[in-house]
């Protein structure tokens, strides 16, 4: 989506953190930009869920903002 200039946002869950790694790495990419929650988030229920999402909000909107994650 980034090259066709719609800001994206990507989000795993910290399971996937390895392979996140090796897939950027492989498709030339090895400094993209992701955030990472908690794994898993099946039995997160409302709550968790919403939790979870307030402490990405930050990191999303730096990089659909930014283009980067920032501290700010």
């Amino acid at each position: 989506m980034e090259q066709q200039g719609i800001p994206a946002a990507t989000i795993i869950t910290t399971v996937f953190a390895n392979t996140a790694r090796a897939y950027t790495r492989l498709m030339g990419v090895p400094d993209f930009p992701y955030l990472m929650c908690q794994h898993p988030i099946t039995n997160a229920g409302a709550d968790g869920l919403q939790e979870r999402a307030r402490a990405l909000t930050p990191g999303v909107r730096s990089l659909l903002i930014n283009g980067a994650l920032t501290n700010n």
